[in-house]
C-alpha cells in the first residue's frame, strides 16, 4: 500500500485497461478472450507508467521525493461487466468469476515480468531490499493463493526476479474510471451496470442513456419499440420482471440491485490476490443500514480485502427520468408511439466539476 508521511505525500501514477477491447473471435466463430493481447499491452503501459514517474510534473516537493524513491504504477480496468456481457457470461456466473480471476493474473505476471525487465537494465527502486517481494514473495503467496490458470511461468519469473529484482514498487490498483471510461464507452472499472438505462449530465444538458448491448439484444429480438422503452424506464433499468424477455438475457443483464453484494466482494477478494496495491471497491445498498453495513466489512475483511469499501450506493427516493414516461404504453406495446421528449426545464442542470458533491468526476483519482 503507498503511505503519506511528514517528508513524503503518496502519488497515483494510474492507467486503465479496456477490458471489451481484447475480446477476440476463434476460427470456431465464437468470441474469447485474448490473454495474450492483454499481456502485451499490459507490458506496454507499465513502461509508459514507469516513464510518466520521471517526466511528470510534481506540486510539491514530498511527492516527487516519494515517487522517484517508490516508484509506484497502478493499472486497473475498466468494462468488466461489458466484458461477461459479450462473452454471454452473467455477472454473478461461475465463469465471470473464472475469468475475472485469470484477467488479473495476467496482468499481475505482465507488469511484474516488465518491471523486472526495467530493473535489468536501471536498477530497482530506491526502497527495494526488505520489501516482500526482495525476499521472494509474491502477492498471491501472501494470500496463501496459488495461480489456477497454468498460462504464466510463475516459477522462472520468480528467479529472474530474484536475480533482477523490480523496478517498481506497486504495480496494480484497480480504480474508478468514471470520466475515462465514458470516453471509450465502457461500464466504470469492475462494477456491473448500475441500471439499463440512465441520464447523462453535461454541460450541454441531460440524455438518455441506454444499454448498448441489452438495446443489441432486443433489436435482435424484435422487441425493441417505444412501448418498451417505456417500460425500461418505469421499472428504473430493471428488466426482471418483463415477461416478453428471455430468461438468459435477465440473468446477463442483472442491475448492481439484483445482484448479491456477496458477489461483488468474492470478485474483489478473487482478484485480490493479484492486486498489489489496493482496489476502489464500491457496495450498493437500496436501505441501507448500520447492520448490513457492518455486516459486509466483516465479511470482506476475512475475505482479506485490504480495502473494505470506497463508496456506499444507495437508491434515491426518487428519479428525475420518470418525466420522460408515457404512462399510456406501460401496458401496452405500441410501436408506432414515439417517447416523450425528455422535458429539460424540469431537470436540473450542473456543470460538471470536481468537487465533492461529484467525486467520481474527478481526474485525479480515475485513469
Amino acid at each position: 500500500m503507498e503511505y503519506t508521511s511528514p517528508d513524503e505525500v503518496a502519488v497515483c501514477n494510474l492507467a486503465s485497461l479496456a477490458l471489451p477491447k481484447f475480446i477476440s473471435i476463434g476460427k470456431d466463430g465464437k468470441k474469447y478472450f485474448d490473454h495474450e493481447k492483454l499481456y502485451e499491452v499490459t507490458k506496454v503501459v507499465t513502461r509508459n507508467l514507469n516513464k510518466v514517474i520521471d517526466v511528470n510534473y510534481y506540486p510539491v516537493p514530498e511527492a516527487r521525493k516519494s515517487n522517484f524513491r517508490h516508484r509506484p504504477v497502478g493499472l486497473g480496468i475498466q468494462g468488466l461487466a461489458d466484458t461477461f456481457i459479450l462473452l454471454r457470461m452473467p455477472f454473478d456466473s461461475p465463469e465471470a468469476k473464472g475469468l475475472n480471476e485469470d484477467i488479473f493474473e495476467t496482468i499481475y505476471f505482465a507488469s511484474m515480468e516488465t518491471s523486472m525487465e526495467l530493473a535489468k537494465i536501471n536498477g530497482t527502486y530506491e526502497t527495494y531490499e526488505g520489501s516482500p517481494v526482495s525476499k521472494g514473495l509474491f502477492q498471491f503467496d501472501m494470500w496463501g493463493v496459488t495461480p489456477k490458470s497454468g498460462r504464466w511461468n510463475w516459477k522462472e519469473l520468480k528467479e529472474k526476479v530474484n536475480k533482477y529484482g523490480v523496478r517498481n514498487s506497486l504495480l496494480v490498483a484497480p480504480m474508478p474510471t468514471a470520466s475515462t471510461s465514458q470516453i471509450l464507452g465502457n461500464n466504470e472499472c469492475f462494477e456491473p451496470y448500475t441500471t439499463n438505462i440512465y441520464t447523462r449530465r453535461t454541460l450541454s444538458g441531460e440524455f438518455v442513456v441506454v444499454n448498448k448491448h441489452l438495446m443489441k439484444d432486443l433489436i435482435r429480438l424484435g422487441i425493441w419499440t417505444d412501448g418498451m422503452k417505456n417500460r425500461l424506464i418505469a421499472a428504473n433499468g430493471s428488466i426482471q420482471n418483463m415477461p416478453d424477455i428471455p430468461q438468459n438475457l435477465k440473468d446477463l443483464y442483472k442491475t448492481v440491485w439484483e445482484i448479491s453484494q456477496k458477489v461483488i466482494i468474492d470478485l474483489a477478494a478473487d482478484r485480490g490476490a493479484y492486486v498489489c496495491q489496493s482496489q476502489s471497491m464500491n457496495l450498493f445498498l437500496q436501505e441501507p443500514n448500520f447492520g448490513k453495513l457492518t455486516s459486509m466489512h466483516f465479511y470482506a475483511w476475512k475475505k482479506g480485502l485490504k480495502t473494505g469499501i470506497y463508496y456506499l450506493r444507495s437508491k434515491a427516493a426518487s428519479s428525475a427520468i420518470q418525466f420522460t414516461v408515457d404512462k399510456s404504453q406501460l401496458n401496452g406495446d405500441k410501436p408506432d408511439t414515439a417517447i416523450e421528449d425528455v422535458d429539460s426545464k424540469k431537470l436540473q442542470q450542473e456543470a460538471i466539476i470536481c468537487s465533492l458533491d461529484n467525486p467520481d468526476e474527478c481526474e485525479a483519482c480515475g485513469s
